[in-house]
């Protein structure tokens, strides 16, 4: 039984490491001046996991670089911007990924996350991929109303909607 698991362990390494989330851009609605940007900035830097935040004061955007190896929590990005008194109106991350069959509609786990694609066609995707976040609080009000139908209720485990 031991040598079961212990083949099976070292068959599934492979599969482990084929996803890391390298990067974000978020805009962040609601920022008026320098002082409210470098709120968000100093929000942001408090997150564990980020190596490192380039801010945009013009467009209200921050690009965020993420250590390697580390666990990205999504939501963690979104608390901080709220923490500093802001909303998050877009969420972009690329992630590396190797061999990604996705298709439109349907869930699909990575790196203990599970991703449920949005007006996507059926693809398997290589390298580096630009995902747009869809769920409530990761998107404008606006927007959010657009697509809320097409979004994945479930609630027993968190799932990400994104398209491409």
């Amino acid at each position: 039984m031991k040598k079961l698991i212990m083949m099976l362990a070292v068959a599934l390494i492979p599969f482990l490491g084929t996803a890391q989330i390298k990067k974000a851009n978020i805009q962040a609605s609601g920022l008026t001046c320098s002082m409210c940007s470098i709120a968000v900035l100093k929000s942001l830097k408090t997150v564990a996991f980020i190596e490192n935040i380039e801010s945009d004061v013009e467009t209200s955007t921050f690009k965020v670089t993420f250590k390697e190896g580390q666990n990205v929590e999504l939501d963690a990005l979104q608390k901080a911007v709220e923490k500093a008194g802001f909303s998050v109106s877009k969420l972009t991350f690329t992630m590396n990924v190797d061999n990604l069959n996705i298709k439109n509609a349907a869930h699909t786990a990575v790196q203990g996350k599970t991703f449920h694609f949005v007006n996507v066609k059926e693809k398997t995707l290589n390298g580096d991929v630009e995902f747009k976040l869809l769920n409530k609080n990761f998107i404008s009000a606006k927007e959010f109303k657009k697509v809320k139908d097409k979004l994945s209720t479930e609630t027993n485990t968190r799932v990400y909607n994104v398209t491409l």
